[in-house]
């Protein structure tokens, strides 16, 4: 398998898929003025070549911030996209479309995943995608972009889930990385809660904004910035869905990822970033000897977290060192049925 990732400063698509011959799979990651005419321009350049897209800022160990991006994937790769519509109301009407394409590529858990860029409504897409993906123990990664537009093999979609299945020759695997641990002590259950736009109108049955001020000793305006130290998660089982904080709403706290009446939350507390990093890093060099290419999808606010603290050129050369390496910058991350903030998920191919 070989991944290459060609880039455009200014959004020439044809500088960015230079050195890029007979793809098996293409990844579009481009702003939001031209993203209509390149994913238009793609399907011209590479006729029939399985394609999806989205609005992101791209990287590898440099970001193209109001660029293009193209992932390919090539030598021994088969590949399928397509697309889930309806993706705020009924994508379950399109899953035979998945389906269809797991048996076309032969899926098996050892060697394929699902790459899957969305415009919303992420937790229902996912559990919808793995409601058939799980049957067979296939991996999936993926996010959120912007401007509620997606693409699949030329075309641009509104309200829909765009995904590519990607059979490697040699295995694969998805992998998260979490910054933040929970602070003993601090339990809550959520009350009143408008599930469609991510509110949390109680912690514990008193006003959300009010609780996590008085827990934190801030003030109203330093609310959204105190995400990035101390977001909210929610504890399943060993593992935490971080939610971020939007700001407040109110005596309410609007949030990035819906939250339910009785849900029990944890107040999360930065950890030491640089020795995590460290770790994921050692964990895939111990899966995968030999690396032929790693996707990643970092949340928003890792980009400005990495930015203000003046990291970020450290943390994507520090992702090079495994090999070729390329990603973006979402508006929420997908991992297997998890739909996550202020994380990083990605796939690693042998």
């Amino acid at each position: 398998m070989k991944q290459i990732f060609g880039m455009s400063q200014n959004g020439t698509l044809s500088e960015a898929v230079k050195g890029i011959s007979s793809p098996a799979l293409l990844l579009l990651i481009s702003n939001k003025e031209q993203f209509a005419d390149h994913v238009a321009e793609l399907e011209s350049l590479f006729p029939g070549v399985p394609s999806i897209g989205c609005i992101a800022m791209s990287y590898d160990t440099r970001v193209v911030e109001h660029g293009v991006g193209v992932v390919a994937f090539s030598d021994g790769v088969k590949a399928v996209a397509n697309v889930l519509e309806e993706a705020s109301t009924m994508p379950v009407r399109y899953i035979g479309r998945l389906e269809q394409d797991l048996r076309r590529i032969e899926a098996s858990a050892r060697d394929t995943v699902c790459i899957d860029f969305c415009t919303g409504n992420d937790a229902c897409v996912l559990t919808t995608a793995c409601s058939v993906l799980g049957k067979q123990h296939i991996s999936l990664t993926g996010g959120t972009g912007d401007a509620g537009m997606v693409s699949a093999n030329g075309r641009v979609y509104q309200d829909a889930a765009v995904y590519a299945l990607v059979k490697n020759r040699g295995k694969v695997k998805v992998y998260k990385e979490n910054l933040y641990q929970p602070m003993p002590g601090y339990r809550f259950i959520a009350s009143k809660t408008d599930r469609s736009n991510y509110i949390i109108g109680e912690l514990n049955g008193r006003p959300a904004k009010q609780v996590y001020m008085d827990t934190l000793h801030i003030r109203e305006s330093d609310i959204e910035n105190q995400t990035f130290r101390n977001p909210l998660g929610k504890i399943n089982g060993k593992d935490i869905c971080i939610i971020s904080l939007k700001g407040p709403v109110g005596n309410a706290l609007s949030c990035f990822r819906q939250v339910n009446d009785s849900d029990v939350l944890s107040l999360l507390e930065m950890q030491d970033y640089r020795k995590i990093i460290d770790e994921t890093i050692a964990n895939i060099r111990e899966d995968f000897p030999h690396i032929s290419g790693v996707f990643s999808i970092n949340c928003l606010f890792r980009y400005l977290f990495f930015t203000n603290e003046h990291q970020l050129d450290h943390y994507l050369n520090t992702m090079g060192t495994l090999g070729p390496h390329a990603g973006f910058f979402g508006y929420g991350e997908h991992f297997n049925q998890q739909f996550v903030n202020q994380t990083m998920s990605c796939v690693v191919f042998e």
